[in-house]
């Protein structure tokens, strides 16, 4: 039995922007909020399976230290993990805005719901200093929400909380 990999992912620049951005400013404007239905309703059906108030209690401590994210807005992100689809169907990817005086590190899951890529899974995190390197291989797929945060700063995390395995597009 041969063992899948994953593979590039066939999306332009422009689509990986506008998938990042979204994505990190949905959770920036739910923070600022306190309101997590947008960032849900965002989210693949699978995602959806957290409620929104679920969605704020796994941001709460983000919130309540009122972590901006806003530089993702207007800075390029530099990526550590070029968009990719792994053996589940899922895009992948990670890497980091890097603004000053924190840098807004993220992982991305994305699934292929309704002939679009909806977030399926989110990990950021703030960091001081320059670019770092993922703790761990991105070929296995960690589930961000089972780290605990680094001790160079606040980390939160969310996946469904159902294990599906989604349908190739």
């Amino acid at each position: 039995m041969g063992q899948k990999t994953a593979r590039p992912a066939g999306i332009d620049r422009n689509g990986v922007l506008i998938l990042i951005r979204g994505a990190l400013l949905a959770l920036d404007q739910a923070n600022k909020t306190g309101n997590y239905t947008v960032l849900r309703d965002l989210g693949s059906p699978n995602f959806q399976a957290n409620s929104a108030a679920g969605l704020g209690d796994i941001f709460a401590n983000q919130r309540k230290q009122a972590l901006d994210f806003g530089a993702v807005a207007v800075l390029e992100p530099q990526l550590t993990l070029l968009p990719q689809i792994e053996p589940n169907g899922m895009l992948h990817m990670a890497g980091f805005f890097p603004s000053v005086p924190l840098q807004v590190n993220f992982e991305l899951l994305f699934e292929p719901a309704d002939r679009q890529w909806k977030i399926y899974g989110v990990s950021v995190n703030l960091t001081s200093g320059g670019p770092q390197a993922p703790d761990t291989p991105m070929a296995e797929q960690p589930n961000p929400a089972d780290a605990g945060p680094p001790p160079e700063g606040p980390s939160m995390a969310v996946q469904p909380k159902k294990e599906t395995k989604p349908v190739k597009p």
